[in-house]
């Protein structure tokens, strides 16, 4: 039988500028700043501090006052709160006179040309006919910064007919990237895998007996050189470790990746700023913000004294100028709120990385990764009263530079063990003691990861086997038979 019934339930939505706020709190210093230069471009009624606009006369605001044209027709204005937008009050300076700010200044980024515009300099060398050349230069818009093309030729025939309109056959196309592009710097570029890519670096080398080999390996028994099988090698080479060794050694001096060398120099991914400093004085840690994180922002007073000037009109002018005056409440509310944001933004910032600095105490004085305790996401969180996602945007995207290095937040995250003594321990502690068993290991004869969890165990760290395979899969270490050399 079908009943009607009211219901009544709560639920928390987060409103739209808590959700512009969680996402600026996610920025890394480089997105930030473009983001601020962005709003300011946006939005007229936000400028920077050092800009003194206060003396413009309103007649300079006639261009402004001409965009109530390209405003809709229908929309009304609530004078009643005026006010509010022209108290002095609501704009209160933001510049924060703290000696705890950061003025440090950091690597400046570098710029330069990009990888393909690299590449394509090189290819526009040779002569090649216009529709070649069009071809060519699509092939190269599919090689990624490894320097490989890892589609199918078919696939880039497709989007050749689709983009460009131009039926080509993959035989041309493989001619095409065999004969030029595979002849760019550096050498490798343009292979389609691996094996590929080691041959035409081997092709390139003056030939002897190791490189023969060398080559022979690679074009006949890849599979097993990869998994390391060196009794098969030399029973199906029929040659002696000594040779095996020779060969492999010339493989080993091989770029598998040779658009590293380039791509990796044109990027910014080692030009790392911190969003934090933390330095030790008087035996006391101290925490800062990049200044970069602080732009002083304010909002502009030509729109305020705009908005004024309307006010003070007679009331037969004020429905005329309504859709002027509905413009700049809204830039003027946009800018009040993004100057507020930025400050809540540094507020949450500060508040987390303290948090976390106080946490991990003993690391922070010492830099011994030992002392580093046990942390989650939660712990944090409640300390400071956030949410955890909260603290996740913090230590998923902020680095820190202490006296020991400059380090993402989020590695000082970790999971909590028990040793034999039923201590805490951090995940950090086990995976350092297991970097350096590694470290120590006899190459010919590896250790595994049951040989791994023994030796832990010894050292009072009763840790399982697939705990330790978990760890070192973490610290991008392979299996033992990857690890083993002749």
């Amino acid at each position: 039988m079908l009943k009607q019934q009211l219901l009544q339930k709560g639920q928390h939505k987060l409103s739209p500028q808590q959700i512009k706020l969680m996402k600026l709190v996610q920025l890394s210093t480089l997105d930030f700043e473009q983001k601020v230069r962005q709003e300011l471009e946006e939005n007229p009624a936000l400028e920077l501090e050092e800009e003194n606009s206060s003396d413009l006369d309103l007649e300079e605001s006639s261009d402004i006052l001409e965009l109530e044209n390209d405003l809709t027709e229908d929309q009304t204005v609530d004078f009643s709160d005026m006010d509010e937008y022209l108290s002095d009050d609501e704009f209160e300076d933001f510049k924060i006179n703290n000696p705890n700010y950061s003025v440090q200044k950091y690597i400046p980024i570098i710029s330069g040309i990009s990888f393909q515009d690299y590449l394509k300099s090189q290819l526009h060398t040779f002569r090649l006919n216009e529709k070649d050349l069009l071809i060519a230069d699509f092939i190269l818009g599919n090689i990624d910064d490894d320097g490989f093309i890892r589609r199918k030729i078919t696939s880039i025939a497709d989007d050749i007919f689709l983009i460009l309109g131009i039926s080509v056959s993959t035989e041309k196309i493989e001619k095409l990237l065999i004969d030029y592009i595979q002849k760019l710097d550096p050498i490798g570029v343009g292979s389609r895998n691996l094996q590929e890519c080691l041959l035409i670096q081997l092709d390139k080398k003056k030939m002897n007996q190791e490189i023969f080999l060398s080559e022979k390996i690679i074009r006949y028994h890849f599979e097993s050189f990869v998994k390391k099988h060196y009794q098969k090698l030399q029973m199906k080479l029929g040659i002696t470790k000594k040779n095996l060794r020779k060969a492999i050694d010339q493989i080993k001096k091989l770029n598998p990746k040779p658009g590293k060398i380039y791509s990796d120099n044109t990027k910014n991914l080692d030009h790392i700023i911190p969003d934090f400093n933390i330095y030790i004085s008087d035996e006391k840690l101290e925490l800062s913000i990049n200044q970069r994180n602080i732009p002083e922002l304010k909002v502009s007073s030509l729109y305020l004294n705009i908005l004024k000037s309307y006010k003070n009109k007679s009331e037969k002018n004020v429905k005329k100028d309504e859709k002027t005056i509905m413009f700049l409440k809204q830039k003027i509310d946009s800018a009040k709120w993004f100057v507020d944001a930025i400050k809540q933004r540094q507020n949450t910032l500060m508040l987390t990385m303290n948090a976390i600095m106080n946490y991990q105490k003993e690391y922070f004085l010492t830099g011994d990764p030992i002392k580093i305790k046990p942390m989650i996401l939660k712990n944090i969180s409640q300390k400071i009263g956030v949410g955890i996602s909260t603290v996740s945007r913090v230590a998923n995207s902020k680095y820190v530079n202490t006296p020991y290095g400059t380090f993402l937040i989020k590695s000082f995250f970790s999971e909590k063990m028990i040793n034999q003594e039923g201590e805490e321990i951090s995940s950090i502690e086990i995976k350092k003691l297991l970097g350096e068993s590694i470290a120590q290991e006899n190459k010919k004869k590896p250790l595994t990861d049951e040989k791994l969890s023994n030796i832990l165990k010894e050292k009072g760290y009763l840790i399982a086997r697939r705990t330790i395979a978990k760890y070192r899969d973490q610290m991008h270490i392979p299996v033992a038979r990857m690890r083993k050399n002749l």
